[in-house]
């Protein structure tokens, strides 16, 4: 028999053991974990949502007349009609036909591809993507080839010597490096070699575009270039849940093919119009995301000046390279001791050697509780390795 308690040893010998944390109270910069108030840069709530009392009150009033569970699978009687409206609301801000609403991201991505591809179909997958795309493209048991990071040029080359049904999937906004796919270019070579394009923009919608409605959108893409459109509701939405958004016909397929949304039970209708109140405040409010840009631009200038070494991202996920995993744990552990939650990451999660602090940036955020960081961040900079330390910027 397999020894697992060997291989959790040699997990904690590698610097890859990974522990949960008990978090008490609602997620807010200000953060009880273990017991303990840390000061978190480390979640994905990109708009500070995730604990806004108009959302919460929605959420409290709608409990009264939808009740509390789903009860029962879409295709069953679980389909209500608060779950119709959201997504009628969600096509309408991401300039859509239509959209499906799923229970969670992953179930999202691992539904719709598997849906649109099997035996015999070609996909092509950017070979940062997802965890929940990487395993979406297995399940759907089709043949998987994997282009390099953002390399337009080598997916066209492999689209021309591709026959058959072709999808490409791509993250809009990459989860551990916060960069942005080239989508343009994406849409482009799909269009040209008859590929269907499938974008996950998880870490993009509420956060990028116009009124926060997304990457695709940002990037002025329509539908007919960009045929589905995968988000969450758990990050910038500040709630629960995912969607894909598309052609009608796209949708109905999927209803009857994605075995994610057939075979599971309703999310709670009472999250559904949460989720509705809460796009609502995403398309009027601006000024969030004005504040989230303006930490984003401070935290670059101040971590350089620092010496520290980041990646070309403009998005909230603001990686700091570190590479030696536990390198990347004393760091984490050092800010820790200073009452700043930064998670680190390690492999499986990204490459072997690029482990990382993944600092995430939120409109919640102050500029004073962002100038702790930079403080902290300043007293830890010699734990940094010698290859990833680079020399303070002179103000």
């Amino acid at each position: 028999m397999r020894d697992f308690a060997l291989e959790i040893e040699q997990r904690k010998r590698d610097g890859l053991y990974r522990s949960r944390r008990l978090v008490s109270g609602p997620q807010k910069p200000e953060l009880v974990a273990d017991g303990v108030e840390l000061l978190s840069f480390c979640n994905n709530d990109y708009l500070g949502l995730a604990n806004h009392p108009g959302n919460i009150a929605t959420l409290r009033d709608a409990l009264a007349e939808t009740g509390l569970g789903g009860a029962a699978s879409h295709l069953v009687c679980g389909h209500h009609d608060a779950h119709h409206q959201l997504e009628q609301r969600l096509a309408a801000f991401t300039r859509r036909s239509s959209a499906l609403f799923f229970s969670t991201g992953y179930m999202a991505n691992m539904g719709v591809i598997s849906a649109l591809a099997g035996r015999g179909d070609t996909i092509f997958s950017d070979r940062l993507n997802h965890a929940s795309i990487i395993d979406g493209c297995i399940l759907s048991r089709a043949r998987v080839r994997r282009y390099g990071h953002g390399d337009v040029a080598a997916l066209e080359r492999m689209l021309a010597e591709t026959s058959g049904h072709k999808l490409v999937v791509t993250d809009g906004v990459f989860s551990m490096d916060g960069d942005i796919a080239p989508l343009k270019e994406l849409a482009r070579v799909c269009k040209a070699h008859d590929a269907l394009l499938v974008v996950d923009d998880a870490h993009g919608l509420g956060v990028l575009g116009p009124q926060g409605r997304g990457s695709v959108l940002e990037a002025g893409l329509s539908e007919d270039e960009v045929p589905v459109l995968i988000g969450t509701l758990g990050k910038a939405v500040g709630t629960s849940g995912a969607f894909v958004a598309g052609p009608e016909v796209l949708m109905d397929y999927l209803v009857q093919k994605a075995r994610t949304y057939i075979y599971t039970t309703a999310m709670p209708p009472a999250v559904a119009l949460a989720s509705c109140a809460s796009i609502d405040l995403i398309e009027q409010d601006n000024a969030r995301r004005a504040h989230l840009q303006a930490l984003i631009a401070r935290f670059r200038s101040g971590a350089q000046q620092l010496g520290y070494q980041l990646m070309p991202s403009h998005t909230p996920i603001q990686p700091i390279m570190v590479g030696d995993n536990h390198a990347a744990l004393a760091l984490s552990r050092a800010l820790e001791e200073q009452g700043i939650l930064v998670t680190a990451i390690r492999p499986p999660t990204v490459p072997e050697g690029e482990a990382r602090l993944r600092v995430t940036l939120s409109a919640a955020h102050s500029e004073e509780q962002l100038d702790r960081l930079l403080q902290a961040l300043a007293q830890c900079r010699s734990l940094l390795p010698e290859q990833t330390a680079q020399e303070p910027v002179a103000v």
